[in-house]
């Protein structure tokens, strides 16, 4: 069996003190390490690091909060994922690239300690966030186990997005957001039709109350909702077994449909790769 144990936290930050929601992440990590011993990865909501304010306060410039990547937060978050032994996905951060413009970046560290994957946000939340948009969807590999992809709220949105990554192999969704918005029910719709139509996980991992709504939830390839949580501070953890994927996709969902299976079988998804790999040139 592949099985991954997932802890994803429902919090908030320091408000305002980045230092000081870096230190209790560290504290956090290895505090749920002691909960659950058998934890293998532990992830935490969009643009926790930055510690911006509550929703109804003026946020600081992203610019003003952008770090390089990798750079000295990095190296800290390496530390906390090697010290407690754990895949880590810190959420997002502003990161400052080369051409000085500033993305929304998710980051995977691995339990050695290396930055394994870095995800820039293709869908920003447009009019109203200002980060730059990203080029590319990211997947990484947890060996012996599986692949999985990274999103970050609003990417949610679309239905590309898990489409992609499905193709590119991922099993389950990471899905990291900071949603203060009244739309939180129609992203919990999202997740679970993203889930249905690509046969995978989602883990759809929102700030809690008072930086975020809540409501965070992890879906399994049927698209039933196996966790939900409240609106305030909470820990979800769940074992999921990627084998179910594989299951759901050869005998389909509640038995009977094939969704994946149709669209590969039929060349659906080679074509359109094919097609966008075109248009890049």
């Amino acid at each position: 069996m592949r099985l991954l144990s997932v802890a994803a936290l429902q919090t908030s930050p320091v408000f305002g003190d980045p230092e000081a929601t870096l230190r209790r992440m560290g504290e956090r990590v290895a505090h749920v390490r002691d909960v659950v011993p058998h934890v293998q990865l532990v992830m935490f909501p969009e643009l926790h690091l930055p510690a911006l304010a509550p929703p109804l306060e003026p946020h600081d410039d992203p610019a003003s909060l952008a770090v390089e990547v990798p750079g000295p937060l990095t190296e800290e978050l390496s530390r906390i994922a090697r010290d407690s032994r754990v895949w880590l996905v810190p959420g997002s951060v502003y990161e400052r690239a080369e051409d000085g413009r500033v993305h929304n970046t998710a980051l995977v560290f691995s339990p050695e300690g290396e930055l394994t994957a870095s995800y820039r946000k293709v869908f920003p939340w447009q009019p109203h966030e200002s980060s730059a948009p990203g080029d590319c969807f990211v997947t990484f590999d947890i060996p012996e186990i599986g692949r999985l992809g990274l999103s970050i709220c609003y990417d949610g949105s679309f239905p590309e997005t898990c489409r992609e990554l499905a193709w590119m192999g991922a099993e389950a969704v990471l899905q990291v957001s900071l949603t203060t918005t009244s739309d939180r029910p129609q992203e919990l719709v999202m997740a679970r039709a993203n889930a249905i139509f690509n046969q995978l996980y989602v883990v759809s991992l929102n700030a809690g109350s008072p930086a975020g709504l809540g409501r965070s939830v992890i879906v399994d390839p049927e698209g039933l909702v196996r966790l939900q949580a409240g609106d305030g501070e909470e820990l979800l953890t769940d074992v999921l077994d990627l084998d179910a994927v594989t299951r759901v996709r050869e005998y389909g969902t509640a038995g009977v449909s094939r969704l994946w299976d149709q669209a590969t079988r039929t060349g659906v998804c080679a074509r359109q790769s094919r097609e966008r790999d075109g248009a890049r040139q």
